[in-house]
């Protein structure tokens, strides 16, 4: 094999959704052949073979032809390479492991370095993954995935603006590359620039570059008053025989969020049910349940009591929590406007710790052991670990928030990490969250929100595990309720502030203003003064979300 992809593989392999591969088996030792040329050719025969099946998603084949290969030729840099597109988006930890062999092997191949810096991003870790995307763009100055690779992960990492003539760069180079515009809009959009980026969308809807999502974005970037041009558009996209289930999601909640801005609710409504149809996303709401149960079980106050001296006392973490679209990012900017905090939006660290130790949602075993495994000198180690991954975003604040939603399941492992840190939940209207859940494009990792009676099921788990959090923690954990927030914004970011032991500064009344990019489905709401208009939205769906209001049960607020 020479040092670089042959030309047919040259373009930068995604897995995508797909079943999971099965762990490979434990590594046996075999008797090193010589290398020859027969021997090379029956390589390269399995690795394209691989590569066809990599991408056709059949990813345990893939997987297993590439390990193959590895027994007879131990680190084949193509065959670690192809694994590592393999788990990218599924078990990103071991894609990082695959990817860094690769390059350890073949340390001159730029398509090496930038899937390995992809990878890094997958788990958050913006500085090595500029570093080997940087390195891949030395070696080859006109590699355009590594320009919007780099530019995604600037945008990422708060820094949009460096991402933009990266764009710009990559756009001379193809004007009709897929990834060139969408990336362009989305730091514009970070950015607040939202005029900008839909002149960029609407360029690609025209030159048919991406158009499901283009149309999606494109959607976002303003509120509709009177029906636009581009609803027809949607609509007539819809109609094509052969548009594929990620594209019809995409398509719908594109028409169901301009026809909810006209409120044409019994047709926006519609659209949102068919874009969870399209998506064929699914949830075990019971393995969930045992999972909670577990967590529970798990961090009694005695359990914790015998720790009261773990982790690091610093003060420097703050984590907002919630369900999504209940206020995380409007109280993250209220927080950053503040000039000793520092919004280092959703990261993902905390949950590749509560990963490493055995703490998956996947799995709803006896948690016990894998929590108990974190001795006190552990807890420092790991402790300080985040610190030093949070100081890098924002070497002079005195507050780094996270606010990745979902790290309410965590608070346990964050008490014995970070005894002193902020812990603000965002509380809002059961059914107000759980109906601005459902009408968003999420992603598979929300899959509970695929039908209203999972959503609302799912809804009082969460609210089962934070009533837990705050019987083991009580006083620790602050509630942000949305709506006492959107009543008298001064006096609850005051309290705000106040809790995270701050001196009041009036920028945090002016959060809208500030600088900094969003990479959240809020990004157009937070570049706004508050507004009401959120409050008891649902009773525009109330007839259409019965399954939801019935699952709820006594927590829905009619």
């Amino acid at each position: 094999m020479n040092n670089r992809l042959p030309p047919a593989w040259s373009k930068h392999l995604k897995p995508g959704p797909a079943p999971k591969p099965k762990s490979p088996q434990p590594n046996v030792p075999q008797a090193k052949l010589p290398n020859s040329p027969s021997r090379a050719q029956a390589d390269d025969a399995l690795l394209k073979q691989a590569y066809a099946f990599q991408q056709a998603k059949r990813l345990d084949e893939a997987q297993d032809l590439c390990l193959r290969v590895l027994e007879r030729t131990p680190n084949h840099p193509l065959a670690l390479y192809i694994l590592g597109t393999v788990y990218l988006g599924y078990d990103d930890e071991r894609a990082l492991r695959y990817f860094a062999r690769a390059v350890g092997e073949e340390p001159k191949n730029p398509y090496y370095h930038l899937s390995l810096g992809e990878a890094y991003v997958k788990v958050s870790e913006y500085a090595p993954a500029i570093k080997h995307m940087q390195y891949a763009l030395e070696l080859q100055p006109g590699l355009i995935e590594a320009l919007c690779a780099l530019g995604l992960t600037y945008t990422a990492f708060d820094k949009p603006d460096m991402a933009l003539p990266l764009y710009e760069k990559a756009l001379k180079i193809n004007r009709d590359h897929p990834k060139v515009r969408a990336g362009l809009a989305g730091a514009l959009s970070g950015l607040g620039r939202m005029d900008e980026a839909a002149v960029y969308l609407k360029e690609a809807i025209d030159r048919r570059i991406g158009v499901p999502a283009a149309y999606n974005d494109l959607v976002q970037t303003r509120k509709f008053t009177e029906e636009p041009e581009e609803l027809q558009s949607i609509l007539g996209e819809l109609g094509n025989p052969k548009l594929g289930s990620k594209a019809a999601q995409q398509l719908h909640h594109a028409a169901g969020k301009v026809l909810n801005d006209l409120k044409r609710y019994d047709e926006a409504f519609d659209h949102f049910n068919r874009a969870k149809q399209a998506s064929g996303y699914k949830f075990d709401i019971d393995l969930y349940r045992r999972w909670i149960d577990s967590m529970i079980e798990t961090f009694t106050p005695d359990f914790l009591a015998a720790r009261a001296g773990y982790g690091n006392p610093s003060e420097l973490p703050v984590f907002v929590v919630g369900m999504p679209r209940s206020g995380t990012t409007l109280t993250e900017q209220i927080c950053a406007s503040h000039p000793d905090v520092h919004g280092a939006g959703e990261l993902s660290k905390l949950r590749r710790v509560a990963n490493a130790i055995g703490l998956k949602t996947s799995s709803a075993g006896d948690l016990h052991q894998p929590v108990t495994s974190i001795t006190e000198d552990l807890s420092r180690t790991l402790a300080e670990e985040h610190l030093s991954y949070l100081r890098e975003r924002a070497p002079a604040a005195l507050r780094v928030v996270d606010k990745m939603p979902h790290n309410f399941e965590l608070i346990g492992l964050i008490g014995l990490l970070f005894p002193n840190a902020r812990i603000i939940h965002c509380r809002r209207d059961a059914i107000d969250n759980c109906v601005s859940c459902f009408v968003l494009n999420f992603s598979e990792a929300h899959s509970y929100n695929t039908d209203l009676r999972t959503l609302g099921l799912y809804y009082r788990e969460y609210d089962r595990l934070m009533q837990h959090w705050n019987e083991v923690f009580p006083g620790l954990i602050f509630e942000n309720r949305y709506e006492t927030l959107v009543e008298d914004q001064e006096a609850q970011s005051r309290r705000l502030i106040d809790y995270l032991g701050l001196p009041w500064d009036d920028a945090c009344l002016r959060f809208f203003d500030r600088d900094g990019s969003v990479n959240t489905p809020s990004r157009w709401q937070v570049r706004q003064p508050i507004y009401k208009s959120s409050v008891k939205r649902w009773k525009n769906y109330e007839k259409e979300i019965q399954p939801l209001i019935q699952s709820l049960g006594d927590l829905a607020e009619i």
